[in-house]
């Protein structure tokens, strides 16, 4: 008996997508709130997410209930103590769903309640809580990559390299963009969402992009920079297309890939 191949890319994905359209058009549920809970796994770098009923949507962030997942599957607790607790600490409109539902940031607790490793909010929230006098204004630059789901770069000739740098940068044209109806969606999402999306554009690396988040006031910038990636990696599952933040993937070879920038400015700062 033949076994069955691990995967097969041949087959469309995303599947059935008008059967989708088709239930994802039905109105939004008046009252009842969809909270998607989305947090940082114990890679560090990836995120997960699942998603609860309430019966009306919080005021507060303070007024969403703590929930809990099976953190030895995320790489954040032993088999014997898996019990790991998301604590909402930031909600955004979604945009996927509409009506009263919402993507909710979480931060990442053990069985004993404690922060896990990578929960670097915690301890930077506690830094930036001790300065608020001080407006700390951030701005973020995020590059990233697209790819198809066999990892190889979203418009590159299968066997071999597209041609030299110099006409993908903020161009246009099918022959030097790829990927653009993702970025457009994007953009319109992260707006939906309350985000402080600045702009984007293509960049030098053909499939790459950038999108620039802010001004954002001190531990905001953290959230939606995480969101603004949750995001992302939302639409481009919905058009079968993976995303990755690798700032030199090897596939890339000698062509410049990633950076990513800060921008501080402080209340002080800008009135020495």
């Amino acid at each position: 008996m033949n076994k069955m191949p691990m995967s097969n890319f041949h087959v469309r994905l995303p599947l059935a997508r008008t059967v989708v359209d088709q239930f994802m058009g039905l109105k939004p549920h008046p009252t009842k709130c969809l909270a998607t809970y989305i947090w940082i796994d114990g890679t560090g770098e990836y995120l997960r997410s699942k998603t609860r009923t309430l019966n009306e949507a919080p005021k507060d962030i303070s007024q969403y209930p703590i929930w809990n997942y099976d953190g030895s599957s995320t790489g954040q607790a032993e088999g014997r103590d898996s019990d790991t607790h998301l604590k909402p600490v930031a909600q955004y409109p979604d945009p996927f769903l509409g009506g009263q539902s919402r993507l909710v940031l979480c931060e990442t607790y053990n069985h004993k309640m404690e922060p896990t490793k990578t929960n670097h909010r915690f301890k930077c929230n506690q830094i930036m809580s001790k300065h608020l006098k001080e407006k700390i204004w951030l701005g973020m630059e995020q590059e990233y990559l697209l790819l198809d789901r066999d990892q190889y770069p979203l418009g590159w000739p299968k066997h071999g390299f597209p041609e030299p740098q110099g006409k993908y940068y903020c161009s246009v044209g099918a022959d030097r963009v790829f990927g653009r109806e993702i970025i457009d969606v994007h953009y319109l999402a992260c707006l939906h969402a309350g985000l402080q999306l600045f702009g984007t554009n293509a960049e030098v690396t053909p499939g790459q992009w950038e999108f620039q988040l802010g001004t954002c006031e001190g531990i905001s910038m953290g959230d939606q920079l995480w969101m603004a990636r949750y995001l992302l990696y939302r639409i481009a599952e919905q058009y079968g297309v993976c995303v990755t933040l690798d700032p030199k993937p090897q596939i890339t070879s000698a062509y410049n890939c990633f950076s990513r920038s800060l921008h501080f400015h402080s209340f002080y700062l800008i009135n020495l």
